[in-house]
């Protein structure tokens, strides 16, 4: 046994290992030799099926990105520019005439020369550079722009204007008793001769208004204004606004004082009072009275003082103002190093221009349109220098571009929100001409809506401007709107984002409506939207039928275009889903999906109406094949809208349009039907029944049939045909035409392999295992075709259930494969039977001295080699399956060699035994073989049974018979009828009582229908009750449910009772007056069980005990099992056994 365990099945130990054989696809290196995709001129032959099958792929293809709803992550596939956009020069900005220019051109000189203020980090501070450029873009040569820049000189200066806004303090000090103060602001200009001195004894100390006529020169009075008093608080906030008129911008300064004052009304009204004084004298006067005022509630001081009142003071010189201006917070200062200050101040400051002399303001032009043909022409300028990639150009200004802006808008004194005015509406407007990047667009509306919240409205004038800007970008807007495909198309990602930018200008404008009192659009701009999609939608439909699918054409020639037309749709409507409709809805609350599949399904399906319509009487092959096609594509666009939630396609247009193209899809699936036969018949023809590479086991014609297999599924569920009984009638109809293609499939394989000429003494044909492969692929293949094919039954059905043809077809067409299998397997395993017979003779002969595992070992190692091949030429499933016909054909070599060998050694018996378990190991291969159960099961079970009685005594071979009849269950339990009996034993009388009641449904066994039933009673096994003589009832006459009431009394010891095969053994028999008596039936009751062996008898009756039911059954396999072994016994014992039960086997019937 250690020699025999040594030989290792590992052949069996990979099975489970290896992958079990799935489909593959079209893709897989084992197809392209099966299936290619363009078929060499002159490699198959008319009508054999590759074209049909190659124009199916095409339009399953189609199918395949259909699936379910598109994602934006699939459609958007580029990422180059976007496409241009149109323009037109009659929309930009106005060409100015050459007197505008030239004044424009003054204008910005101007603006430069005499510039004030201080410039800023990103600012173009030289003068000559911003000289050179306004050369530049005014195109002047340099004599011309000497010239213009001496006239310039030569003009007036303009007058300066400082305009500054005291918006707030904060963190003063606390001068009123409750902690807070009543702050209040005084401030002006102090010219060049207020100013104060530096030199002298007072170098310490900062000019203040309450004193500013004991240290310097006379203040204009005009030049002083004050701030209203802030009662309790060290926090005020006064957004007044102030403009005060500058002498000289390089020597004046500003000076702000803030004060706390304990009378508002007395204060406020004297110091309002400034502004009347004229001269030196008089302001004194009132400065004096105004600290008078103020102390008049307060303690008494030095009048020269007043330290406590003051809070804290600003000097800002002029010319360090900003050009652009400035919004900052200043650090409150001292007036003397005596004084204790605290906080800051914000103050909003612009030094801006009042009087010009140049020719726009001669001319009476506003500083607003002067600014706007600047900026045009500046914008214009830049632009064309940036031509590299003009469509994306976001306005960015050079330097001197932007500092001469900058200077101009100062000195204009435009507010911030009319220069957002001017950059959106000259920007806009040259985007109709030179297209820009719509974020710049965006931008600059943004900044517009920024400043429009926070500041007064615009002038009439200026707001038509801006209304006006709006209607033309809008209209310019709409018109690239209604061609959405051409400039946004879906598929290029730059310019889906272009359409988001410029929807989201839209949106922007439209924000301004409630706000404009000249209203730009005259109805809601998302209705005007709406409209040109509408419009867009039909012009793209129009254009795309007139290219594809002319009305004039006759309609024939016009089905293959309007199978493109329907496709082109059905990919719109996913752009729509996929990209276009969350923009819409989310930017401008238009349901653009709905609005687009509403529109173009309706076109669509009123051609396909009048087509199909116009075709029906004319139905060909060709025409059958359009139809299929386009009504596949409609069914698509149909299902795209049911899989979104809350979508009923029911209300569509395409809704029941299936009814006219029926006729078609029925010529379709018949010529389908026979192009599978052409195409399974080519692909066998050219099969050489070896493997297509090396990774798989099946050859080509297998995986041609699963791919033509697979693509009539996916058809199929690409139809959908929504009729539940024409579904049917259709689902019927294929799924029987691909059963037939099945099996005409396999008939070809054994044909083909039937043909070739075996190799001589070859045990495992690889053609043979190639076949075997090939049926079990296609098995697979094919059931999930089938269950691919399932409709949609009009009745409620079960989910996942198959419709009862359909499944009765699918089990049909698995148990015709199955069966296939069966018999290439036993063809396969029939090579090896005479091999498996010697090696089993050879155990057999083998003499008694060599040891068992010496004797089995031959047989092993052939088992093991052939196992090998097998393994390497067999997928998994047959493998399992020749595996288990192997076993069944070695049990049966087994058995005969024993029904040949009958009355030899023990030693013989048991060298089959040891053979068995050695076998039972090796096919089960510690757990990867086959399973234990499957090996111990059947053919097995008789074998080690017979291994089993061959080696016990004759004695115990009679005890198993009669332990086989108290095991065997009847099969039927009223087939042969029913035996009510009670069994006691006496143990004082040492004797076993057995009564027979009656027996009922015994089976008719004479000819009237009925029977002469009596019964026999007796004991076994007959070597335990030697002396005791069997006993019999009286006969019933013509009765099936005879009543017998007898009493049969046995003596008997206990002992023997109580033996595990001991039995009482009745006998029901049908007498016969002129014949032999027939056997009705038999039942065993063992004695064990019985009253009184079991456990004694306490008291009472034995009558009271209950009766038994015994149902009647015949002798089986595994009874006559010991009595054929008993048959082979030479022995007396033996004989005489077998003889008695041969008389009584005379009399029975054979099992049924």
């Amino acid at each position: 046994m250690t020699t025999l365990l040594e030989i290792k099945s590992s052949v069996l130990r990979q099975v489970q290992v290896r992958p079990s054989i799935r489909r593959r696809t079209e893709g897989e290196p084992g197809h392209a030799s099966a299936d290619p995709q363009e078929p060499a001129a002159g490699a198959w032959k008319p009508g054999d099926g590759v074209e049909f099958f190659a124009q199916m792929r095409l339009i399953l293809k189609k199918g395949e990105g259909r699936q379910g709803l598109p994602c934006p992550e699939v459609l958007l596939r580029s990422g180059s520019p976007a496409p241009a956009e149109p323009v037109d020069p009659n929309r930009g900005l106005r060409v100015l005439t050459p007197e505008e220019v030239e004044m424009l051109y003054e204008e910005a000189l101007y603006t430069v020369l005499y510039r004030a203020g201080t410039m800023g980090p990103d600012q173009v501070d030289d003068q000559e550079t911003l000289l050179g450029y306004l050369q530049q873009v005014f195109g002047t040569n340099p004599e011309e722009h000497a010239e213009a820049i001496e006239r310039v000189k030569k003009a007036k200066a303009p007058t300066y204007a400082l305009k500054v806004s005291v918006m707030r303090a904060k963190n003063l000090l606390a001068k009123d008793p409750n902690g807070f103060s009543d702050p209040y602001c005084m401030l002006g200009i102090l010219p060049a001769s207020g100013a104060p001195q530096e030199p002298g004894p007072h170098k310490d100390q900062r000019f203040s208004f309450r004193k500013g006529s004991k240290r310097g020169g006379p203040l204009p009075a005009k030049c002083i204004q004050v701030t209203e008093v802030k009662s309790s608080t060290l926090n005020p906030v006064w957004k007044e606004n102030f403009l005060f008129e500058i002498e000289d911008v390089s020597t004046d300064q500003l000076h702000l004082d803030i004060w706390d004052h304990d009378d508002d009304v007395t204060l406020v009204e004297a110091c309002r009072k400034l502004n009347e004084v004229i001269g030196l004298k008089g302001m004194s006067r009132y400065f004096k009275q105004i600290v008078k005022s103020a102390r008049a509630n307060g303690t008494a001081g030095p009048t020269e003082d007043h330290t406590d009142d003051f809070l804290g003071c600003l000097n800002i010189p002029i010319r360090e103002v900003p050009v652009a201006g400035e919004d900052r917070w200043f650090k409150l200062e001292p007036r003397s190093s005596a004084s204790r200050v605290q906080g800051d101040c914000q103050l909003v400051l612009k030094l801006i221009t009042t009087q010009r002399d140049t020719g726009m303001s001669q001319s009476g032009r506003s500083g607003f349109l002067s600014y706007m043909l600047l900026l045009g022409h500046l914008l214009q300028f830049e632009h064309r220098s940036q031509q590299t990639n003009s469509s994306g150009w976001r306005g960015e200004l050079s330097g001197p571009a932007a500092t001469v802006l900058c200077l101009h808008g100062a000195q204009s004194n435009l507010s911030a929100l009319q220069l957002a005015v001017l950059h959106w509406q000259v920007s806009s407007r040259h985007h109709q001409t030179c297209t820009l990047d719509y974020g710049y667009l965006l931008g600059l509306l943004e900044d517009v809506q920024a400043h429009w919240e926070g500041a007064s409205s615009l002038p009439q004038e200026q707001e038509e401007s801006l209304a006006n800007s709006f209607s033309a970008f809008s209209e310019f807007g709409l018109r690239l709107l209604r061609q959405l495909r051409d400039y946004f198309p879906a598929t290029n990602s730059t310019a889906v984002y272009r359409l988001e930018l410029l929807l989201k200008c839209l949106s922007k404008m439209q924000l301004f409506q409630p706000s404009f009192e000249i209203c730009p659009f005259e109805t809601e701009l998302n209705m005007d939207i709406a409209a040109a999609l509408k419009r867009g939608n039909r012009e793209w439909y129009d254009r795309l039928l007139n290219a594809k699918s002319p009305r004039e054409q006759p309609g024939p020639q016009r089905l293959a275009g309007l199978v493109e037309l329907a496709d082109a749709v059905y990919e719109d409507l996913q752009s729509c889903y996929g990209i276009y409709a969350s923009l819409f809805h989310n930017i401008v609350e238009i349901d653009f999906f709905t609005l687009t599949f509403r529109q173009l399904e309706r076109l669509v399906a009123e051609e396909a109406w009048v087509l199909t319509e116009e075709l029906s009487p004319k139905m060909t092959l060709e025409v059958a094949s359009g139809l299929f096609e386009l009504y596949l594509t409609l069914a698509d666009i149909q299902r795209f809208w049911s899989s979104i939630p809350g979508r009923d396609s029911r209300s569509l247009a395409l809704a029941g349009i299936h009814a006219p193209f029926l006729p078609a899809v029925k010529l379709w699936l018949q010529v389908l039907r026979d192009q599978a036969r052409w195409r399974l018949q080519g692909a066998v023809d050219v099969d050489t029944l070896e493997p297509v590479d090396a990774s798989s086991k099946h050859s080509s014609s297998a995986a041609t049939a699963s791919l033509c297999f697979s693509h009539i599924q996916e058809l199929w569920a690409r139809l959908a045909w929504p009729d539940p009984a024409q579904a049917q009638a259709l689902g019927t109809q294929l799924s029987q035409d691909l059963c037939e293609a099945t099996l005409f499939y396999t008939e070809l394989l054994r044909k083909k392999v039937d043909a070739q000429p075996g190799a001589a003494g070859e045990a495992v044909s690889e053609p043979l295992c190639v076949v075997l492969n090939n049926v079990e692929l296609l098995r697979k293949a094919a059931g999930q075709a089938l269950r691919g094919l399932a409709w949609p039954e009009a009745t409620s059905a079960l989910e996942g259930l198959l419709p009862r043809p359909l499944l009765s077809c699918t089990q049909a067409l698995d148990e015709d494969l199955r069966q296939e299998v069966h018999t290439v397997t036993a063809h396969l395993t029939s090579k090896m039977v005479a091999d498996i017979r010697k090696y089993v003779q050879h155990i057999s002969l083998s003499p008694d001295s060599i040891q068992n595992d010496e004797a089995v070992a031959p047989l092993v190692k052939y088992l093991d080699e052939k196992l090998a091949l097998l393994n390497a030429s067999l997928v998994k499933e047959n493998l399992r399956r020749v595996l288990e016909a192997l076993w069944e054909l070695l049990l049966q070599a087994i058995l005969q060699a024993l029904s040949a060998n009958l009355d030899v050694s023990a030693d013989f018996y048991g060298r089959f035994h040891f053979t068995l378990e050695a076998l039972v190991n090796f096919f089960h291969a510690e757990g990867q073989g086959l399973p234990l159960e499957n090996l111990r099961d059947g053919s097995y079970k008789r074998l080690e049974e017979e291994l089993r009685l061959h080696q016990c005594s004759t004695r115990e071979c009679i005890e198993q018979y009669y332990l086989d009849k108290l095991k065997q269950k009847s099969l039927e339990q009223n087939r042969f009828g029913r035996l009510s009996v009670r069994c006691h034993y006496e143990a004082a009388e040492q004797r076993l009582v057995v009564e027979v009641l009656h027996a009922a449904d015994l089976p008719p066994l004479d000819a009237n229908g009925l029977s002469d039933p009596f019964v026999i009673v007796e004991l076994g096994p007959p070597h335990l009750f030697p002396l005791v003589r069997s006993q019999r009832t009286q006969v019933k006459s013509r009765t099936l449910h005879p009543v017998y009431d007898e009493l049969f009394y046995f003596s008997v010891p206990a002992e023997a009772c109580r033996r595990r095969s001991a039995c009482v053994l009745f006998t029901v028999m049908d007498h016969d007056w002129l014949s032999t008596n027939d056997f009705a039936g038999e039942a065993a009751l063992g004695l064990g069980s019985v009253g009184g062996i079991a456990r004694p008898q306490v008291g009472g009756s034995a009558r009271a005990r209950q009766p038994v039911t015994l149902h009647l059954r015949r002798p089986r396999a595994q009874v006559k099992s010991a009595l054929r072994m008993l048959e082979g016994r030479t022995n007396k014992e033996a004989q005489e056994f077998v003889k008695r039960l041969k008389e009584l086997e005379k009399c029975m019937e054979a099992d049924p």
